[in-house]
């Protein structure tokens, strides 16, 4: 494996694909970021939750695919000078080198790395700052216990050309419908995704201007590179919003009625 990169683009990359390193790896493959060089260059990272992708150009002399670890690899990143990045793969290790600085990655193995999903085709798209601020809105009042899981994601629901998002800590209800472009006008689909990891992707895709979703029957996926959010089963009865809204409507409109006790 050899390749060389221009800093910016390999900094940019690598701090997206970072963000779903995961902190209490269950293995130590976890712990690492996959460089997968073919005829352009993709970093991968996964905390089995979460995964996410970024693809970019680069000079490719020789392919390959290694693991090295992703912490290193993102210190690397943000240290190295503004000058062109080569990569080599030298035995179990990676060799880093941008104008007279020079670093070493170890390899970790390869064949230990679970296998990510396959983005799926677009489904549609929208504006960035437009869902970044859907999502937050909604994400305030998504549940932190974890031991509640149905209540700590936010419900994706999508129909048509509208995506209504709900969360609630059974305290607290937040809903808000948006537009979307779809590219099959009959859509209908609905997923729970974990509002951390929602809130989180919203935060970095707010400075672009647009990004595309991608749904699948196993996956819904918002990125502007690539980043993956696998939903839980969605149980049926999980989160019937509608019927708090219902309710709350008939208790402010009906009548103050007044008691006196004795």
């Amino acid at each position: 494996m050899k390749f060389t990169v221009d800093s910016a683009v390999l900094t940019d990359s690598v701090n997206w694909v970072s963000r779903s390193l995961s902190t209490r790896p269950i293995m130590t493959a976890l712990l690492g970021i996959v460089i997968d060089v073919q005829k352009d260059v993709t970093l991968s990272a996964s905390d089995l939750e979460t995964s996410a992708k970024s693809s970019f150009n680069a000079e490719v002399k020789e392919t390959g695919r290694v693991l090295v670890p992703g912490r290193l690899l993102s210190e690397i990143s943000k240290n190295i000078p503004n000058k062109p990045v080569s990569f080599t793969l030298d035995g179990n290790r990676v060799l880093v080198t941008a104008g007279s600085a020079k670093f070493t990655l170890p390899t970790l193995p390869i064949n230990e790395y679970p296998n990510l999903p396959t983005l799926p085709e677009t489904s549609g798209n929208i504006t960035s700052e437009l869902f970044a601020t859907a999502v937050n809105q909604v994400a305030i009042a998504a549940g932190r216990d974890d031991s509640l899981p149905t209540l700590t994601g936010i419900h994706v629901d999508i129909n048509k050309e509208s995506i209504t998002l709900a969360a609630t800590d059974r305290y607290r209800l937040a809903v808000r419908e948006i537009n979307w472009t779809p590219n099959d006008p009959e859509i209908t689909t609905s997923a729970l995704l974990r509002a951390r990891t929602l809130a989180d992707a919203a935060r970095t895709i707010a400075n672009t201007k647009n990004i595309s979703l991608a749904i699948a029957p196993t996956s819904s996926n918002a990125r502007p590179t690539a980043i993956y959010f696998p939903p839980r089963v969605l149980p049926p009865q999980s989160l019937k919003y509608q019927n708090f809204l219902t309710r709350s409507a008939e208790l402010l409109s009906s009548p103050i009625k007044q008691f006196r006790y004795v």
